[in-house]
């Protein structure tokens, strides 16, 4: 049985693995990780989580629970990623990582763990986002210099980045396959007077309101008619359950970078 522990357990996608971890009969609960100092530190999870069943102690530091531990889960910020990351490959724990807004340098920090490390980086856990992924490249190499493509994605109020890393996931995949750098082709900024679109680009649209989970559409738009690709998220369980899949496929890897579309074996 794989022994999962949660950095960050605290948070909304935190405390959504736990639970999706506590409802499997194939995982077990190694650890829930709090920040440095937090005022649970050595009560019981069941405590402060009711609707849990574990009874294992709330810990700061993950090196106090390293031989309770056969993977990471961590979906936090990108500094305090960073930093998880770099302690899992000192102790030697695979990671999955879920956290989004990572700068270049940062993404290079922890790519650079997998020469000691299993470590997935994913900025959507989903499995019908990975899929959708593998059906962006298909199209695009049908029809993608045919098209205007176009991406909109929608979260909830509180959201820090824009767009959503899985948004400019989407986009590297479709860049890809147009033989393109991201950076090369896409538009992010279209206010001013000077906003004809541009032959070969890819825009993107970011929507911030009330508790929207997570909602992706690719537009390719041709003359004459439209394909729309779209992945709309109803809980954020979704997430979970396919960050626990994730985490149980890791611990049989050796070091390496990965993200979902090894998961699923479609890349």
């Amino acid at each position: 049985m794989t022994k999962i522990a949660v950095n960050a357990c605290t948070g909304r996608m935190g405390q959504e693995i736990m639970l999706a971890v506590d409802k499997s009969r194939d995982v077990h609960l190694g650890g829930a990780v709090l920040r440095q100092g937090h005022s649970w530190v050595g009560s019981l999870v069941n405590q402060q989580f009711p609707e849990l069943t574990s009874k294992i102690p709330l810990v700061d530091d993950l090196s106090s629970i390293k031989s309770d531990v056969d993977v990471l889960i961590d979906f936090s910020m990108p500094e305090h990623s960073v930093m998880t990351a770099k302690q899992s490959a000192e102790l030697s724990i695979p990671i999955v990582i879920g956290t989004t807004g990572f700068s270049y340098k940062q993404k290079q920090e922890i790519e650079s763990l997998g020469e000691k490390i299993p470590v997935l980086m994913a900025p959507n856990t989903s499995v019908g986002v990975t899929l959708s992924l593998k059906i962006l490249e298909l199209v695009t190499k049908a029809i993608g210099n045919e098209s205007d493509i176009e991406i909109i994605e929608s979260h909830h109020r509180y959201k820090k980045d824009s767009p959503s890393g899985t948004a400019l996931r989407m986009g590297e995949v479709i860049a890809q396959a147009l033989g393109k750098g991201l950076s090369e082709i896409a538009a992010f900024d279209r206010c001013g007077k000077d906003a004809v679109r541009k032959p070969g680009s890819i825009g993107f649209s970011a929507i911030r309101a009330g508790n929207i989970v997570g909602e992706h559409t690719a537009l390719f738009a041709m003359a004459g008619e439209e394909i729309e690709i779209t992945h709309k998220a109803q809980s954020r369980q979704t997430f979970a359950i396919g960050a626990v899949k994730a985490a149980c496929w890791l611990v049989e890897q050796p070091p390496g970078v990965y993200d979902m579309l090894d998961v699923l074996d479609i890349k």
